[in-house]
């Protein structure tokens, strides 16, 4: 290879890093390289979701060291646990507009699309008002269901109801994100969390332990700082959906229901909502189990792994959301083959991805907790949760792609009865089993999420190649 060879390619790499994390509104997501596709919308997307997984561990590194960590961590740990039914909404709905978003963009009818992810934006609102109002009123209610001690519930009773109360903001964030991904502009997703990163970041301490004239709020200014670093994320989203200079232009009058659309929307959706609300539920039950054959030590391990855990699933789930765009903008182009090429090398990346996590996790799980607790029990629980967990890495990166590849072309039912039938009748009765009946306690509880997820996934598998998402209509 010539030395001039070697600088061309250098730039071109050089190029395609610059416009993935700039966003490139003028690239055609249905013709062209397939592995630029993917690059192009798999480094924002990773680097969004890294965003995403930090916010959890910025709170549980600063509550692990307050004075009554155990209580702290397991507060942040229970309530995130409950929040993921938000994020399951968030998710599902976003889902359903990323995959019309993207379909419409793939037909060349950015009008089209932009309407779609308004009424998205309605069908939002709506839910979350009724969360807040309930998550807000029976937080301590909520703790205490879960598992916590009656002391750990008075002690996170007020954390948790600033996030319950301002959850309209996480799914604001997930959603609009969701509608960006699907015109094909992931930058600008990534960029809206790292802001909200930022803020959180700059935030925590100074609410928490206290700056100047700012009083310490303890674990009360975990949740103040989130939320607020979210809510200055969803501003920067509003601005650029609002500017007019991107592919979606949005006026006022897409606003007004357009209730056959939210009608079509909701069909996608529901199945797309209920496929994580299932794994959500699932998640809350292990955490309750774990609580109640662990007591506070042992949840806080598990609430301390399963952070951890999400750290690295969370950027692996950022490059499957690849496949959604992808395959969601070729069917519409009618470029099928394309779509299936789109599947198999976005998998290809997050496979390698995914088993380089596995060894750094098994090598260095020690290390990693030292640095969020002092507890040496909780360590101990929270590595073995770990380093159990994470013997499923490859199969949860392969699944990942499977169930974006589902959701992005319309066909969200297929993965919710995926997960109904691995979560719900597999996963949660083994789980029961292993800590109930064997008397393993929680090792019983981390030893049926690896198993579970890799059944998951060779179902996932099997339904793929049947090819039914190639004839969804949305």
């Amino acid at each position: 290879m010539t030395e001039t060879s070697k600088h061309s390619i250098l730039f071109r790499i050089f190029s395609t890093l610059k416009s993935a994390i700039k966003g490139d509104d003028s690239f055609d997501y249905t013709t062209g390289s397939i592995k630029k596709a993917v690059i192009l919308l798999a480094i924002p997307m990773v680097l969004e979701m890294m965003m995403e997984s930090v916010f959890a561990l910025v709170d549980l590194y600063f509550v692990g060291h307050l004075e009554h960590s155990s209580f702290a961590i397991q507060t942040v740990g229970l309530t995130e646990s409950v929040i993921t039914i938000i994020y399951s909404l968030a998710i599902g709905i976003s889902m359903a507009a990323t995959a019309v978003v993207a379909r419409r963009i793939g037909e060349k009818d950015p009008v089209a699309a932009a309407k779609a992810g308004m009424q998205a934006i309605i069908i939002a609102f709506v839910i979350n008002t009724v969360i807040s109002v309930f998550g807000f009123i029976y937080a301590k209610d909520i703790l205490l269901i879960m598992g916590a001690s009656q002391e750990a519930a008075d002690y996170g009773v007020n954390f948790t109801r600033i996030m319950m109360g301002g959850s309209l903001c996480i799914m604001l964030l997930f959603l609009i994100n969701g509608i960006f991904r699907g015109a094909g502009n992931a930058a600008i997703a990534m960029r809206s969390l790292w802001l909200a990163n930022l803020c959180n970041i700059i935030l925590c301490p100074i609410l928490i332990n206290g700056f100047g004239p700012i009083p310490a709020f303890g674990l009360v200014g975990a949740a103040m700082a989130t939320t607020t670093g979210r809510s200055i994320g969803v501003l920067y989203q509003l601005y650029h959906l609002f500017n007019g200079r991107g592919i979606l232009k949005i006026i006022p009058s897409y606003f007004i229901p357009d209730f056959e659309q939210i009608k079509n929307i909701a069909k996608i959706a529901a199945p797309g909502v209920l496929q994580f609300v299932i794994a959500s539920c699932s998640w809350i039950f292990l955490a309750q189990l774990v609580a109640t054959t662990g007591g506070d030590e042992g949840s806080a391990g598990y609430q301390t792994a399963l952070r951890i855990m999400m750290f690295f699933i969370l950027p692996a789930w950022g490059l499957s959301n690849a496949a959604a765009t992808l395959v969601g903008q070729n069917l519409g182009a009618q470029q099928i083959e394309r779509a299936e090429k789109s599947v198999y090398t976005t998998a290809k990346y997050n496979t390698m991805f995914m088993a380089t996590i596995m060894v750094i996790t098994l090598l260095f799980a020690r290390y990693i907790v030292s640095f969020f607790t002092n507890d040496i029990i909780v360590q101990n629980i929270a590595v073995e949760a770990l380093q159990t967990m994470s013997l499923g890495y490859v199969f949860y990166g392969i699944g990942m792609v499977l169930i974006n590849t589902f959701n992005g072309a319309g066909d969200t039912w297929t993965p919710t009865w995926v997960n109904f039938f691995g979560f719900w009748l597999f996963q949660i009765p083994l789980a029961y089993l292993l800590a109930k009946h064997f008397k393993m306690g929680p090792t019983g509880v981390f030893m049926a999420v690896p198993i579970a997820e890799t059944a998951i996934t060779l179902a996932s598998i099997v339904l793929y190649k049947k090819g039914k998402w190639k004839k969804i209509q949305v």
